[in-house]
């Protein structure tokens, strides 16, 4: 048995919900009846299904590295969702929820994004449906992602930018929200991550859920068994989620990585951003704390609420990594394996570098989340001398 659904009120534990203005909650209700209906609907899930097959190319492989398997001693394999259309994860809900927007009636999407791999997913899906697309994105990210924001324009994306607060991912989702709010007769928030009031968190995994299928088959296919340890990164945390779903149900154990600039699992406490009570850093004051990370798709002060029940519970657990950290395990794959990772599951890679005494003979499956083409120029000015956490990365 995978995970579980949420409850009605769209809790997991005591996570969850849906915490949003009396304005949104019929638009919340709508896509709830309409992902339910369409999720019964073995059509709308045949076509899903061809999409994925036919145009983002799924099933992603199962990689094993054998040469970084033999420095770190363990055995490591790496479910290649970096292979993916657009380059990540991402494309697996946005297609799904673009069908599903389609099927409700709406022509035109929002989308939030950190990292660019969303918003260049959502914009990949709107010109393949036919489909406006507005993207927002903070403006500090807008530079560190420069390529990524060319590509959603190329594809006929609008690209807004958010100036309020960090200028990164929790203020393009508040932007992305309040667009949603006022346009919400014919349009559909596309949001990225197993975040947001509930149904989001739900269906968003739901739609991720094959990445979890197909990893099982494919590691059990490979070990004989389930693997020992199965690790992803986590901001909001939907790559994470997805493969964990697969094998919540085997003695595998479950270890997500967060940034130690926002580790909200390992520096939070309970509270409510963007509709949903999560783990959350927030002050004595419960004013939200800013993240900071490398990573612009980590850079996120909450949790995913699934997320926050598995570490209550203990199934479950989540530790954090430094940006020197993941330069150095981004740097470690590309010279062993010739695979250059986006630096979101890099924090993956480095947990299992730092960590490698503790899983010696262990098998490994890692999700290799993204691809790290968009993070080449940020990485080029790293090596050529920035110093992060007090540490010079060469």
């Amino acid at each position: 048995m995978g995970l579980r659904d949420p409850t009605p009120e769209g809790r997991f534990g005591d996570f969850g919900g849906r915490y949003i203005p009396e304005t949104l909650v019929p638009a919340c209700e709508e896509l709830e009846e309409a992902f339910r209906e369409a999720w019964a609907d073995q059509g709308f899930r045949q076509r899903l299904d061809g999409l994925l097959a036919d145009y983002a190319g799924r099933p992603s492989p199962m990689t094993e590295c054998e040469n970084l398997s033999t420095e770190l001693g363990c055995r490591l394999l790496l479910k290649r969702e970096d292979l993916n259309h657009t380059g990540s994860h991402k494309i697996n809900n946005v297609l799904g929820q673009a069908l599903l927007a389609q099927r409700m009636g709406k022509t035109r999407l929002v989308a939030e994004t950190g990292a660019g791999q969303h918003g260049v997913a959502t914009a990949t899906a709107a010109a393949l449906l036919g489909m406006e697309c507005c993207v927002y994105m903070g403006e500090v990210d807008i530079v560190r992602q420069e390529l990524n924001v060319f590509r959603m324009k190329l594809l006929g994306a609008e690209v807004k930018t958010a100036m309020s607060g960090s200028r990164t991912l929790k203020d393009a989702i508040n932007e992305a929200m309040r667009d949603w709010v006022a346009t919400v007769e014919g349009s559909h928030y596309c949001l990225g991550s197993v975040m947001g009031p509930h149904p989001y968190p739900w269906m968003v995994r739901r739609f991720h859920e094959i990445l979890g299928s197909e990893a099982r088959e494919q590691s059990e296919a490979i070990l004989g068994v389930a693997p020992d340890v199965v690790t992803a990164c986590v901001g909001g945390g939907s790559n994470a989620i997805g493969i964990f779903s697969g094998f919540v149900d085997a003695d595998t154990e479950l270890v997500g990585v967060e940034p130690a600039g926002g580790a909200a699992v390992g520096r939070g406490i309970p509270g409510v951003v963007h509709g949903s009570q999560s783990y959350l850093m927030q002050d004595e004051f419960g004013q939200v704390l800013e993240a900071e990370s490398i990573s612009a798709g980590l850079d996120y002060p909450g949790v995913g609420p699934e997320h926050s029940h598995l570490a209550a519970t203990g199934r479950a657990r989540y530790e954090s990594v430094t940006d020197a950290e993941v330069v150095e395990a981004f740097q470690l794959l590309s010279r062993t394996e010739g695979i250059i990772p986006a630096l979101e599951p890099a924090h993956a890679l480095a947990w299992v570098s730092r960590d490698r005494a503790s899983l010696e003979g262990r098998s490994v499956v890692l999700n290799l989340s993204g691809r790290g083409d968009k993070d080449v120029a940020q990485m080029m000015d790293i090596l050529n001398g920035e110093i992060l956490d007090g540490e010079e990365c060469s």
